[in-house]
């Protein structure tokens, strides 16, 4: 077999899986579709409501378990299992605490699969340019949030919590940065919009506005999308974030 016929051969691997994954991934482009559809602000915290919210989390985890077996159970399966659980707190306002813990155990099991030997590490000043704007965002969003914070119920419990779940997830995202996967990045990227989106109106910082829901939930799900998808393709592709950056 000649070169272009290894090419050919390649490519054609590429495609085949790239269709299987896509077919794999229906039952989560329906469930969440089906959530977004379903709500609505007058939507009251039920059980029903938590399984059709969690519902698109557990089928990913379910798809990333299929294609990369029990090594993913601490990974990003895992991160998915945690986050389908702080969807489920997330339901109820006086759940508040054990959703963000929830998800920072999820950020936790995303940054070591990060870590694995599945995603090639690498650095450049590029990439040490992005983890200074994390660093310095981080920190200036939490400082931001602090007086807001000390209003809140439970704001001995909150304000601690909220600054090491921003670490958590500022990790996380530095680590995604690290893989240059273009996938795992952009989807850590949509989990911070979301997560800011989400505190804003959660601790009332902004004014609830009719939308502000449905672009915590599409960012939050295209997060989860791209992590999950950048995981299985975590071998395939060792270094595409030099041709995202070209294209």
């Amino acid at each position: 077999m000649d070169i272009l016929e290894t090419h050919a051969y390649d490519k054609r691997k590429r495609r085949n899986m790239s269709c299987a994954l896509f077919v794999s991934l229906l039952p989560f482009f329906l469930s969440s579709a089906l959530y977004l559809y379903l709500w609505t602000p007058d939507t009251k915290a039920s059980l029903m409501t938590a399984g059709v919210k969690s519902a698109p989390a557990l089928l990913l985890a379910a798809v990333v378990l299929s294609w990369k077996g029990g090594q993913s159970v601490m990974g990003v399966a895992g991160g998915l299992v945690f986050s389908a659980v702080g969807d489920c707190c997330l339901v109820w306002p006086e759940l508040f605490l054990h959703g963000m813990g929830a998800f920072a155990v999820a950020h936790l099991l995303y940054s070591l699969s990060f870590l694995s030997s599945r995603y090639t590490a690498y650095t450049s000043s590029f990439t040490r340019f992005l983890y200074l704007i994390l660093t310095v965002f981080g920190g200036g969003f939490y400082i931001y949030l602090f007086p807001f914070l000390q209003k809140a119920p439970d704001s001995h419990l909150l304000t601690p919590g909220v600054g090491i779940y921003i670490l958590l997830i500022a990790l996380m995202a530095a680590l995604a940065f690290r893989t240059h996967h273009v996938p795992t990045l952009l989807g850590s990227l949509s989990f911070v919009v979301s997560d800011v989106s989400l505190a804003l109106q959660v601790f009332n910082v902004v004014q609830p506005c009719q939308y502000g829901h449905m672009v915590v939930m599409v960012t939050y799900y295209l997060a989860q999308l791209l992590i999950a998808v950048g995981d299985v393709k975590a071998e395939e592709n060792t270094d595409d974030f030099s041709k995202w950056k070209r294209s």
